[in-house]
């Protein structure tokens, strides 16, 4: 089975995904030793509890509480749906297994779905009863037992102690996002809050910050946010302005408020009429289709040879300047949101995990770099356990996406917390926030988006 990150889709996207074409041919493989996973599947239907028609017996659901300190956002988890092929046994006879799951039939599949469902609903090792009861698999526990211990020989659950159940691994994680869960549409509930938080904010609000927030509240993980590089972002104001005889301060004030400030050395100075100038100059571009830092540079550039005298001047000038502005750039910045929240979880009894999740979020470094990674992905972006490269905690996720800035500039925003996360909830809200931000950041329509899903 390939490791590796994963690219999957914002929600406009996900609804119409079928993972038929991934495993729909998956067949048993001729009957050996009896061992569970090379067990011909049976071929008939499995009862309707399996199918989530039972509320009853749904793990998490809605006034159920199972296990104390669960945060509210997992004690109402619904059990997430099955991926399409899950849902029905397959045929007798004929077909050749594929890739990713070639080595599991149908059967394992099915208990390792519930087994990672009821472990991300409890945090708790999960066990062949629990099973047997919960998921209406029709088998025995030993049976099960069996086929959870095939599983663990090929390194998808592994057991905490031989007293304990099973908990999944980061291989069984990966192969549950991958191929095993189909990932909900956004409730009505959490679309609600999304719209109502971010569409209705105050002139000058520090919309990355309301949506930080707003993520990690709906989560219950802490979100992490990079800014739209200025560079890209469309100015409402870019002006010089002398600080002595070789400095001058630039000022860059976005469509959307935001300010930022730059001093830059300017061998041989300029005078103040000249100045003023310029700052008519990029003035002038700035109403025109140049709506950036790098739009105005490229500007400048593009009729400078067609120019003569004063003007030429004046452009080289001008461009001089704003390549010195561009030249200080900073790097972009990693916000983490919410992390309160996330070490109030279950997990973070242990004062050890909380101090290694310290360390992963102090290298920003790294962080902003999976980040930046993100903005290539086109769509949701989810790292599990090793993917990330954090050298600190191995128990961690990072589910993310790009939004659009004004301009060209772009943005990564997402979820960071234990693989015990509700991907099948998690990864379709990240990405219609995401869409949401780049509706209220830049020139987009998330309606005409969702007419789509």
């Amino acid at each position: 089975m390939r490791r590796g990150t994963a690219t999957i889709a914002t929600t406009s996207s996900m609804k119409g995904r079928s993972q038929a074409s991934v495993w729909a041919a998956v067949r048993s493989s001729p009957s050996g030793s009896g061992a569970a996973l090379r067990a011909r599947p049976r071929g008939r239907r499995l009862p309707r509890a399996a199918e989530g028609s039972r509320s009853r017996a749904s793990p998490g659901t809605e006034g159920e509480s199972r296990s104390r300190g669960i945060p509210s956002s997992f004690r109402c988890m619904r059990r997430p749906p099955m991926a399409p092929s899950l849902r029905e046994a397959p045929p007798r006879g004929g077909g050749a297994r594929t890739r990713p799951l070639a080595e599991l039939t149908y059967r394992a599949r099915r208990i390792l779905y519930a087994t990672v469902t009821e472990y991300i609903s409890t945090g708790e090792p999960v066990g062949s009863r629990k099973l047997s009861k919960r998921y209406g698999i029709n088998l025995s526990p030993a049976t099960i037992r069996n086929v959870l211990a095939d599983l663990e020989d090929l390194g998808y659950v592994q057991q905490p102690h031989t007293s304990a159940g099973r908990v999944p691994t980061e291989r069984g994680f990966r192969v549950f996002v991958d191929a095993l869960v189909q990932m909900r549409e956004v409730t009505a509930e959490d679309r609600a809050a999304v719209l109502d938080r971010l569409q209705h904010l105050a002139p000058g609000t520090d919309v990355l910050h309301q949506a930080g927030e707003l993520l990690s509240t709906l989560t219950g993980a802490a979100a992490v946010v990079t800014d739209p590089q200025p560079e890209r972002e469309s100015l409402a104001q870019l002006r010089f302005m002398p600080l002595d005889a070789s400095r001058l301060l630039v000022v860059l004030v976005t469509r959307h408020g935001g300010v930022e400030n730059r001093v830059v050395d300017l061998a041989g100075g300029v005078d103040p009429a000249e100045l003023e100038r310029v700052n008519n100059l990029i003035e002038e571009l700035l109403q025109s289709d140049a709506r950036s830092l790098v739009a105005v540079r490229d500007a400048l550039l593009a009729d400078i040879d067609a120019e003569r005298g004063t003007i030429k001047q004046l452009r080289e000038k001008a461009r001089s300047m704003i390549d010195a502005a561009v030249e200080r750039e900073e790097p972009a910045k990693v916000r983490i949101e919410g992390q309160g929240r996330l070490f109030d979880r279950p997990e973070f009894l242990d004062a050890d995990k909380i101090r290694q999740y310290l360390r992963a979020f102090d290298d920003k470094e790294r962080l902003l770099e999976l980040l930046e990674q993100t903005l290539a992905s086109g769509g949701v972006r989810v790292l599990i356990g090793s993917e990330t490269r954090l050298e600190h905690v191995d128990d961690i996720s990072l589910i993310s996406s790009p939004f659009s800035g004004s301009g060209s500039a772009k943005g990564s925003l997402g979820v960071i917390g234990p693989t015990r996360m509700d991907y099948a909830k998690v990864v379709p809200l990240v990405g219609f926030t995401a869409r949401v931000m780049s509706e209220i950041l830049g020139d987009h329509d998330v309606d005409s988006e969702d007419e789509g899903e």
